[in-house]
């Protein structure tokens, strides 16, 4: 059964439209808080925190007026990366996160993700309860005015997420010596990030840290990787690495300024954990991971297997099966021998963990030749278009094309008004033909 507000990753559009407006971030407030008081915890605290987009002004306030509203404690700690929420969420023994946040889309876009009192985000069968109570009559929900909710203001949040953060690593960690271009999307790292860099020793050369409200993401971060490719050259930086808004996305670019994306490092990190006896089970990717990726682990004897396309599936894999990482293509990480979700700072250190020995990231980090693949994203209205007669029939047709000479995937981003097509094969000409035989039927 398909969720009514819920997509891939939360909750997601455009800022005064549909959902994402101050009376419906007041009524999935009340929502969230009412579920979650009624788990029978005693303290009844919610933490929020945000990216630095100009529309948190307006919609965290709404958030935290319904909660408070239902009779949940508030503490608000600004702009913050998604994972330093859920650890901090588990920490604080709080009894939910929420994080408000658009993650890699434009500044006009705000949304929210949930997380519950184990720093995990929430399942469908939770996510469909709290639904439920958002579609309820608000008085029953309110509460009595003496057991009105109390917010308070936490200043240290960053610092607390960077102790945890540092707790991961021996003490005698250092990057002294090591020069990073570190672009942190104007977004929600743009304080954590550089100070963990720097108080560990390293060079760092900061692009995307002075947001306005107005500029995450734009031309910068994950999503727009040759930024620090062009910086790393320039700098003659050892590594760069690069954020999403939300700062749970890493994309990495070696010495010579080639981008790696989150397979090459999955792949990086399999190995090496492997070889260090830390990796547990295999590797969870998703429907989108590269073929090369799954040859590779194949190749190494370590156990691959596909989730749905978002870290949440992933997360939920791996807990099924017993393995402690996973990831995305696009640069979504979890390590779960530290972390509940996608953490790009973490998966960062990780990786620079490994460089300290003098090894140079075009060698950690270039393991497995990828198979071609293309993705491309095509803009619709109504995204339940690739279930029309013409747009099935064509993607029989790419299948047929394909056959076993590669893969083709067509899906609804979760996140955006958008299709996406991906196709892989030795042979370019075929993903070209693929492609354009779908994106042509659903154009028409």
């Amino acid at each position: 059964m398909t969720r009514k507000y819920f997509g891939t990753d939360g909750i997601r559009g455009t800022v005064n439209q549909g959902n994402i407006t101050g009376e419906k971030f007041f009524k999935f407030g009340l929502a969230s808080g009412t579920y979650f008081k009624n788990q029978k915890k005693i303290k009844q605290i919610a933490i929020i925190a945000k990216d630095t987009r100009l529309s948190g002004y307006t919609l965290e306030p709404a958030l935290v007026s319904g909660l408070v509203s239902g009779g949940m404690h508030v503490i608000t700690l600004g702009p913050l990366p998604t994972n330093g929420l859920a650890m901090l969420t588990k920490s604080m023994k709080a009894n939910m996160g929420i994080m408000i946040t658009a993650s890699h889309n434009p500044f006009h876009d705000n949304g929210l993700k949930l997380f519950g009192p184990d720093g995990m985000k929430l399942s469908n069968r939770i996510e469909k309860k709290i639904e439920k109570l958002i579609d309820t009559k608000n008085a029953k929900q309110l509460t009595n005015p003496k057991l009105l909710g109390r917010v308070k203001r936490l200043e240290n949040g960053n610092e607390r997420y960077i102790n945890i953060l540092k707790k991961n690593f021996p003490k005698n960690f250092n990057l002294k010596g090591t020069k990073i271009v570190l672009d942190c999307a104007n977004g929600a790292a743009y304080k954590a990030a550089p100070k963990l860099l720097k108080d560990l020793g390293a060079k760092v050369f900061p692009i995307g840290v002075k947001p306005n409200g107005l500029n995450i993401n734009r031309k910068c971060g994950s999503t727009y990787p040759s930024k620090i490719c062009s910086a790393v050259k320039k700098f003659k930086a050892h590594i760069g690495i690069s954020f999403d808004g939300d700062a749970d996305r890493v994309i990495m670019c070696d010495e010579k300024g080639k981008i790696k994306d989150g397979d090459q490092i999955i792949a990086m990190l399999a190995k090496r954990w492997k070889s260090k006896h830390i990796l547990k089970g295999g590797v969870i990717g998703t429907l989108m991971s590269n073929l090369g990726l799954e040859k590779y682990l194949d190749n190494e004897k370590i156990k691959f297997s596909r989730a749905q396309v978002g870290d949440r599936y992933v997360k939920e894999k791996m807990k099924k099966m017993n393995y402690n990482l996973g990831g995305e293509q696009s640069g979504h990480i979890i390590l779960g021998k530290f972390a509940t979700t996608g953490d790009g700072l973490l998966v960062a250190l990780e990786v620079l963990f490994s460089l300290r020995k003098g090894k140079k990231a075009s060698e950690l980090l270039n393991v497995f030749k990828p198979l071609p693949q293309i993705l491309e994203n095509v803009i619709v209205k109504d995204k339940n278009v690739i279930f029309k007669k013409n747009c099935k029939q064509a993607i029989l047709k790419a299948n047929k094309i394909m056959k076993k000479k590669g893969r083709v995937l067509v899906r609804r981003s979760g996140t955006e008004p958008k299709i996406r097509i991906m196709a892989e094969s030795q042979d370019r000409s075929l993903i070209i033909k693929c492609i354009k035989l779908i994106r042509q039927s659903i154009k028409r």
